[in-house]
């Protein structure tokens, strides 16, 4: 049995003490596969100089609205860049993580906006899929899910447990990854979540470092623990272990074309 970790952070500082040493064991443990996502410039920077190194690690590259800068100029070079490092390195497999955050962020919500329009346009130019952080935004996100046709599609990471956002995406053509969140014991309609997917659109992550999911929770992450989520979905879908592991894995291949 093995799995694809379709979204890490293993290029995160909490990483820099034992980062080579995770990695071996990641890939020693049925990992066969996972995505080093890209945030911001020097954070997608890393995530590529991991995909080059490793075989079996692939990246993505992009501006979270957590990390776009405060001026339109800035932004502007910023994803001038970002493009740049796109059509240099053939193991940049989609744009993201983009999107919207009204959560961390309220003061910039027009700018948030234009980058995440912004970067709609430079994936479909470079004919990549797109990978949606959204917090506390689903409308807005949906509005401009709808509004900008998004060529090759793309993946709601770490997809918050909202029916809206969730029928929504599906109709539009997204899918949809689960994280840590739905194995814990105040996700109180992640079941209800997790049905309303067809297994032929559901990817498993870790988030890594981030939200590690039960019986874990508090401790950092790593792509290891992505065998908790794919269980918490067999569990509610009541089917093997080893099923979710080969579909999630072949629906990782097919939306981000490796």
């Amino acid at each position: 049995m093995k799995f694809f970790d379709s979204h890490a952070h293993l290029d995160d500082d909490k990483f820099n003490d034992d980062r080579e040493e995770i990695i071996n064991k990641i890939h020693n443990e049925n990992i066969d596969k996972f995505i080093s996502a890209g945030y911001s410039l020097e954070g997608s920077e890393k995530a590529i100089e991991l995909s080059n190194k490793y075989k079996f690690i692939y990246s993505t590259c992009g501006i979270s609205p957590n990390d776009i800068p405060q001026t339109e100029e800035k932004l502007w070079i910023m994803l001038e860049k970002i493009e740049k490092l796109a059509k240099e390195n053939k193991k940049v497999v989609a744009i993201g993580e983009i999107g919207l955050d009204y959560y961390w962020n309220k003061d910039n919500k027009e700018l948030q906006k234009k980058a995440f329009i912004k970067q709609i346009e430079m994936a479909d130019r470079l004919e990549l899929p797109i990978v949606i952080h959204t917090r506390e935004a689903v409308m807005d996100t949906l509005e401009i899910l709808k509004q900008n046709n998004v060529k090759c599609k793309g993946v709601f990471h770490c997809c918050p447990l909202n029916r809206e956002l969730v029928k929504e995406g599906l109709k539009l053509g997204f899918y949809i990854s689960f994280a840590g969140p739905i194995t814990f014991k105040n996700s109180k309609n992640a079941n209800e979540i997790i049905e309303m997917v067809p297994l032929d659109r559901i990817l498993i992550e870790t988030d890594s470092p981030y939200l590690s999911p039960e019986p874990l929770r508090g401790r950092r992450n790593d792509p290891r623990n992505v065998k908790y989520i794919a269980q918490k979905i067999a569990e509610v879908k009541g089917i093997a272990l080893e099923e979710v592991a080969n579909i999630t894995y072949k629906n990782a291949e097919e939306i981000f074309n490796i």
